[in-house]
């Protein structure tokens, strides 16, 4: 069952029609949430980066659009799904139907879809650098818009080399994130991540992963521009996203990481979410 502005539609008796502008245009975002023993994971960081996003965007919040509302959406509508102890949740919203570039109304319509989570964190995870397009750094970059063309094309490009993951570059070299998530790198005490500056998209799990690190009195963290070089030279490098969590990398290029700080992180990720809930 898919959430089509509030009410439940079996996913095959979904129309949407030639007009609709997250198709025609892109002009569309989204939010990936996890639920977790029926409960909304760090749902209250994701209400308000969607939020903020729809303002930018100049999307008309709906006045029913409170954080109680979408939450309970979510949960119906999970509850219309066949149980597991963990679900992925895509939040969809975009422009109602019409115009060229240029909109004829800035009111939105919305989609939950929700697919069981499955995934578990793999011991052996190899990442490389994508050169052929850049992510551009920028303010709109941060956002999830449905424009996720360099993404999709790293994804392939993982693909057709045996690769877990691809790093993403901006226009002035400098990492940025990976296809899926935000990355993180550890070079003795130090823990490196990508400004949001440097374009990257403003993770939740980024966001709370650095709460941890600011915690480690041991570890000296920086929001910074990193280059690719710096990688091949890391101690450790792990990526985060609201599904995965922290996922340890084990190799890029011929370079063969450690995992223990990412495993820690991960550790204490765990203990936030089941806290959250």
């Amino acid at each position: 069952m898919v959430n089509f502005n509030g009410v439940l539609i079996s996913s095959e008796n979904i129309k949407l029609s030639l007009e609709n502008r997250a198709f025609k245009y892109g002009d569309a975002i989204f939010e990936t949430v996890k639920v977790l023993n029926k409960k909304v994971v760090f749902w209250e960081d994701h209400y308000f980066r969607l939020m903020a996003s729809m303002r930018m965007l100049r999307m008309k919040i709906p006045i029913e659009f409170t954080l109680e509302f979408l939450e309970q959406e979510i949960l119906k509508t999970v509850a219309a799904q066949q149980e597991a102890n963990a679900y992925r949740i895509r939040l969809n919203i975009f422009r109602k139907d019409g115009g060229l570039y240029t909109p004829k109304t800035n009111k939105i319509d919305f989609t939950i879809e929700v697919k069981e989570s499955t995934y578990q964190i793999k011991d052996f995870y190899s990442l490389d650098v994508y050169k052929d397009f850049y992510n551009y750094s920028g303010l709109l970059s941060t956002i999830k818009t449905n424009n996720r063309m360099v993404n999709t094309l790293a994804s392939i490009f993982a693909d057709e080399n045996d690769l877990d993951n691809c790093i993403l570059l901006n226009e002035k070299k400098g990492v940025v994130e990976v296809t899926n998530g935000n990355i993180f790198v550890v070079k003795g005490k130090v823990v490196k991540t990508p400004a949001l500056t440097e374009g990257c998209i403003k993770g939740i799990t980024r966001l709370k992963v650095l709460e941890i690190l600011f915690k480690n009195k041991e570890l000296t963290v920086e929001e910074t521009s990193i280059s690719p070089f710096e990688i091949q030279k890391a101690d450790e490098v792990f990526i985060t996203n609201a599904i995965i969590g922290v996922q340890p990398v084990t190799n890029y290029k011929k370079k063969k990481f450690t995992t223990e700080i990412g495993k820690k992180i991960a550790s204490n990720l765990r203990i936030l979410q089941i806290a959250s809930n």
